[in-house]
């Protein structure tokens, strides 16, 4: 039987005046950011919840949910750390994450090297190991209308064995 295990997570959130627009742990320079409960870093929630999905632990709202004051306002490199806890709880390590962000804007290229840096760093495995691409939606639906913006995650996860 394979160790191996396959997560997918996708996020969204509303693009607003007046809030950061984090996306992969940084802090990207934007007239608009994402709205939610926590810093709403669609990347890092969708990574969140593929780990978790892979692991067949649940999803992010189980383990944070938007009713908790404890998570209002916070940090998503937390979250994603937490994240990794209790798949390393669970003795799981994490081969490869593959993300893309859907944003009209802004371009984001220049970040992704970092976005990768911050996550591998988080998640314990080389940044070759972390993949992030960006696409815009070309002028359609809410993506298109800069109304908000997208994340999908699909992670591969091992199973170890504990020595004994």
């Amino acid at each position: 039987m394979s160790n191996l295990r396959i997560g997918q997570g996708v996020d969204f959130h509303r693009l607003v005046e007046g809030r950061d627009l984090w996306l992969g742990g940084v802090l990207v320079p934007h007239t608009k950011g994402a709205l939610g409960h926590s810093d709403a870093d669609v990347l890092l929630h969708a990574i969140c919840d593929a780990l978790l999905g892979a692991a067949c632990l649940g999803d992010i709202g189980t383990h944070f949910p938007d009713t908790s004051q404890e998570f209002k306002n916070i940090d998503s490199k937390i979250l994603l750390q937490r994240t990794m806890e209790l798949l390393e709880q669970h003795v799981y390590t994490v081969i490869n994450i593959d993300c893309m962000l859907c944003l009209q804007a802004p371009k984001i290229k220049p970040y992704i090297p970092l976005m990768q840096e911050v996550i591998a760093h988080i998640l314990k495995v080389e940044k070759d190991a972390i993949s992030v691409k960006a696409t815009t939606a070309e002028g359609l639906g809410f993506v298109g209308r800069e109304e908000g913006v997208m994340a999908y995650a699909t992670v591969l996860i091992e199973k170890n064995k504990l020595l004994f």
